[in-house]
């Protein structure tokens, strides 16, 4: 039986009937983003009529179709004979009235909500009574296009992630008047298509662009206040949440004028300060400095649409600086746990004398057990050899007390997080460290020149923060105050390089690079949950699919603990007085109830006890 025989959607909405079949998909728009769809259907079985009044575009997906499946033949993945199956149910036209016999029209149009309102409208007056029409939009209302359409009830939002075949998430999102049947019917769709699609409510940038996009914000305004270099942005956020592009390269990718579009959207929306676009996204947008696509955005590329980043007048010279650095061959670690055993380990295994002071000799002692531990690991897989194990042990002194210090050339103290406690320590290694020592503090959060000012030389204190596990993690942000002295910043630079992590510098404001950007993108997460727009599961789920993050916000925040995820909100919120980053009441609600996340059992989830 054909589509005649479904219940009508607007007289029945909830009827239970098998979602319909979608066999065949128009899609309008064959930039990018459409052409990655239509490959993804057409190779999923389904007839695909991909329509664009640019004839030059149709050429292009027609030819990045030819272009992918032969790939695909090549690595085996499918047949020749296959391959000629796909393209030929792959049709190009330039008309809307092709989408006559479509089951489903997907519209990929640029973001511009005339634009989108006048391809509905037109398409209210080809398509089938029963067609369902779906736009791709991640910033505009698809429920101001529903109601703006004749059909409401079929009209759905389903958002697709850039590049569409490698992309595992989908956004089916619904506004008050689309038909459940309708949503049924995409959800399994996307099934069919091999994606994980995920429900959401009509706002601006749903889940994955919605808690995406202001962090990208904020890292375009962290670059254009001149806090940090673009390369240094870049890699701290690689390098320290592990993800695969850093925000400036990702902005380039997505396009700075589509990106500064879904911002004043989403602003409109929530007013909230963190989604206002930065200044730089106008400025460049206004000069054609899009990205790839212009071959120029945040950075230079070989050609418009190449991914190859070229010099350009703000690339870093090679040097990291004129200032000569202090000679350290032994280097004193204060703190007896993990970060302070696995900063010791670094610190050994590159050949450096170091001394492990803790509070007792006892606690000295089972700090370097948990180090011989680690080491051992390494052997066993087989990154470290026995010798190399047997030197690094042999290069660390265990010591109960700071006056171990007396001959250092580097102390870096890894004590708990609490300003009075770090500005004791650094008192008395003012006392007891030699002239000429260089000072520094692994603080995450608290500031460094407060640390610095509780000597009588904070011209040489620093900020060097490692992140945990500081074996595995390349990332060290080397944070100078308006004291440090710049032969200081050069030793710590030298001593990253010779340990083989990878430098970034900063200045000594709350959150550093890091903890700057992620966790406002955190506590944006548990707003989400807080006003029931998403659960947690898909929150999660949509990061790791549609942002390529290793962990979804939730899962992150139980491992790191919500007490400390806590602390740096609030240290943020306070230093900055933004009211976007105050945090979220139900942060503080977990926290209060005792529920800190794994290492308690519970935090927003449960887990089993060890």
């Amino acid at each position: 039986m054909g589509p005649q025989s479904t219940p009508d959607l607007a007289t029945d909405p909830s009827a239970e009937v098998t979602p319909l079949s979608l066999s065949t998909v128009a899609v309008v728009g064959l930039g990018t983003m459409g052409t990655g769809i239509a490959e993804v259907l057409a190779r999923a079985g389904r007839e695909v009529i991909g329509i664009d009044t640019d004839e030059a575009a149709a050429r292009h997906a027609v030819a990045a179709l030819d272009a992918a499946t032969a790939r695909a033949v090549q690595r085996e993945r499918i047949t020749e004979r296959e391959r000629q199956d796909v393209l030929a149910r792959f049709r190009t036209f330039s008309d809307l009235q092709a989408a006559a016999d479509a089951d489903l029209v997907i519209e990929v149009v640029p973001e511009n909500y005339d634009l989108k309102r006048q391809v509905f409208a037109e398409l209210d007056t080809v398509v089938r009574p029963d067609a369902i029409l779906a736009t791709g939009t991640n910033a505009l209302s698809v429920t101001r296009l529903a109601a703006d359409s004749q059909r409401p009830e079929r009209v759905l939002g389903v958002h697709f992630f850039n590049p569409a075949p490698a992309m595992k998430l989908v956004e089916v999102v619904s506004s008050v008047l689309t038909a459940p049947t309708a949503v049924a019917a995409v959800t399994q769709l996307a099934r069919d298509l091999g994606k994980d699609p995920i429900a959401v409510g009509d706002r601006p940038g749903f889940v994955a662009d919605g808690l995406l996009f202001g962090y990208l914000n904020q890292a375009a305004a962290m670059y254009e206040s001149r806090y940090a270099t673009r390369e240094d942005i870049d890699a701290a956020m690689r390098l320290g949440c592990g993800l695969p592009m850093g925000p400036l390269a990702l902005l380039d990718l997505i396009g700075v004028d589509t990106a500064r579009t879904v911002l004043e959207a989403m602003y409109a929306e929530s007013h909230d300060r963190l989604h206002a676009p930065a200044p730089i996204l106008g400025q460049l947008a206004e000069a054609g400095l899009t990205g790839r696509k212009a071959g120029r955005g945040f950075y230079t590329y070989e050609a418009p649409d190449s991914a190859t980043v070229v010099p350009d007048t703000e690339t870093p010279a090679a040097a990291a600086g004129d200032a000569a650095g202090r000679t350290v061959r032994s280097v004193g670690v204060a703190g007896s746990g993990t970060m302070a055993s696995g900063i010791a380990e670094v610190f050994a295994k590159a050949g450096y004398e170091v001394v492990l002071a803790a509070r007792s000799p006892e606690k000295a002692e089972k700090a370097k057990a948990r180090i011989a531990k680690s080491l051992g690991r390494s052997v066993d897989k087989g990154r470290l050899t026995a010798e190399a194990r047997d030197a690094a042990l042999a290069a660390i002194t265990p010591a109960g007390s700071l006056d171990a210090f007396a001959d250092v050339d580097l102390a870096v103290e890894a004590v708990a997080e609490d300003l009075e406690v770090k500005q004791q320590l650094f008192a008395t290694l003012d006392k007891v460290c030699k002239p000429g020592a260089v000072l520094a503090t692994t603080t995450s959060s608290l500031p460094v020149v407060a640390c610095a000012r509780a000597t009588s030389r904070p011209q040489d204190v620093i900020g060097m923060h490692f992140f945990n596990p500081a074996p595995a993690m390349k990332l060290v942000e080397v944070v100078r105050t308006v004291l440090t002295a710049d032969e200081v910043h050069a030793t710590v630079r030298a001593v990253c390089a010779k340990v083989r992590k990878h430098a970034v510098d900063c200045g000594d404001r709350a959150g550093f690079i890091v903890n700057a950007l992620l966790f406002p993108y955190l506590n944006n997460a548990i707003k989400m949950v807080q006003e029931h727009y998403a659960s947690l599961d898909d929150i999660d789920a949509a990061m790791k699919l549609g942002g390529g993050y290793p962990m979804g916000p939730f899962e992150l925040l139980d491992v790191v603990g919500l007490d400390v995820s806590l602390a740096i909100e609030k240290v943020l919120h306070a230093e900055f007085r933004d009211p976007g980053l105050a945090p979220a009441p139900l942060l503080e609600h977990l926290v209060a109830a005792g529920c800190l996340g794994r290492k308690t059992g519970r935090g927003f989830r449960e887990y089993a006890k060890r």
